[in-house]
């Protein structure tokens, strides 16, 4: 018995020494990527719009941000998820606003609520999307006049901008590989290389 709990000991100790490990170079690109693909988004922002008029920089962003530059490998982190997760989410929540106006309890939930069972069923499963389609709802009377220009901007464009950026520095060295099935770009390797 005690031979068991000490090997099981082991087993922990390595686990968890493994989950700390810290690697400067995959921190260091996580933090580029983030830095740039927020930054580009709230500077556009700051060009074209007031300090007041955040319309570009939405909640959600950073949290695609921590998937898309974190955890880069992840499922949910994968263009497909990414781009299509939040313009459904977007696309929801604005048609719930606009069916239920007044009751942002109901309106909050079901669009919430309703994101997630279409991204499911359309695979696009991402996290931050049910905050997109949460924000549609509850967002300030700037969002909410967008109507579903909303979901050409700030979502679409802000999406795009994030993706570009997780391109470019997610396969700026070759420990990182972004997205994760490249199969596009090993055609365009063949084809142009």
């Amino acid at each position: 018995m005690k031979r068991r709990l000490r090997h099981h000991a082991k087993r922990v100790k390595y686990i968890v020494y493994q989950e700390t490990l810290i690697d400067y170079k995959e921190h260091f690109w996580t933090f580029i990527g983030a830095f740039l693909g927020i930054g580009i988004i709230g500077f556009l922002n700051s060009q074209y719009f007031t300090a007041y008029d955040n319309l570009f920089l939405i909640g959600s962003f950073g949290a695609s941000s921590v998937l898309i530059y974190g955890i880069i490998n992840s499922p949910l982190a994968q263009p497909r998820n990414l781009i299509g997760g939040h313009l459904i989410c977007a696309f929801i929540g604005v048609t719930i606003h606009k069916l239920i106006p007044g009751e942002v309890w109901l309106t909050a939930a079901l669009s919430v609520a309703l994101a997630i069972v279409a991204m499911q069923i359309t695979k696009t499963l991402h996290p931050p999307g049910g905050a997109t389609a949460l924000i549609a709802n509850i967002g300030s009377a700037k969002i909410q006049a967008l109507g579903y220009l909303y979901v050409l901007s700030p979502v679409l464009s802000g999406v795009l901008i994030l993706y570009l950026v997780a391109v470019v520095c997610n396969n700026a060295t070759s420990h990182r590989s972004y997205p994760r099935n490249k199969g596009w770009y090993k055609i365009w390797q063949r084809k142009y290389h």
